[in-house]
């Protein structure tokens, strides 16, 4: 399972809650990333400078990351991703990751807010926590990345099914209520069903 959508919509509130709820492990590259450039490790400084810019950390380190992440022994069994894939590159190495491993997705879950909303949730948050990368500028800059660039990868997710888009706005509580009658809907509706680019895969193994 993904969760997919613009900086400040509450994907890793909301990743977190659906992972507690249905024991699914949890990946947040954006949490990977934060811990990297904490311990100052080489990752840590090179997402760094893309992060304090507003911009997003290159697909040849994310990728290898997300591989790597992937590749181990507690994703057989499930998964849900937060904060990737952003790119049209990065869903294309997704797909091959899981088609090597006999996985495909089950479903990908858009939460969407107006831009205004999402503004209002970063500057606060940037109060909050201190964050260097939430600056104004910086959240335009995001914003504006995320309509180029991700809104590409939610319209594939679209292609086969598989996308649910949920009101993003509100209390967090009112949010997940919607995102489980999302799920529990997409779940009664159908079989589960791969990404896009390997639909002939082995048995589907992404929730």
């Amino acid at each position: 399972m993904l969760v997919i959508g613009p900086p400040g919509s509450g994907k890793g509130t909301q990743a977190a809650r659906i992972s507690e709820r249905l024991g699914v492990l949890a990946i947040s590259t954006g949490e990977i990333f934060r811990a990297n450039v904490k311990d100052g490790t080489p990752l840590g400084l090179e997402a760094r400078k893309y992060i304090d810019a507003g911009g997003f950390v290159p697909d040849g380190a994310t990728n290898n990351m997300v591989h790597e992440r992937l590749s181990g022994n507690d994703t057989q069994n499930g998964f849900l991703l937060d904060g990737y894939p952003r790119t049209a590159a990065q869903t294309d190495y997704l797909d091959k990751i899981l088609d090597a491993q006999g996985q495909g997705l089950d479903m990908v879950l858009e939460l969407a807010a107006d831009r205004e909303e999402l503004t209002a949730r970063l500057l606060g948050r940037a109060r909050a926590a201190g964050r260097t990368d939430d600056t104004r500028h910086v959240i335009r800059r995001r914003l504006g990345l995320y309509h180029e660039q991700t809104e590409a990868v939610v319209s594939e997710y679209a292609k086969p099914g598989i996308l649910a888009s949920v009101d993003g706005t509100g209390a967090i509580e009112a949010v997940t209520d919607r995102l489980f009658q999302a799920i529990s809907t997409r779940t009664a509706a159908a079989p589960r069903r791969p990404s896009p680019v390997y639909r002939a895969a082995g048995p589907s193994r992404g929730m």
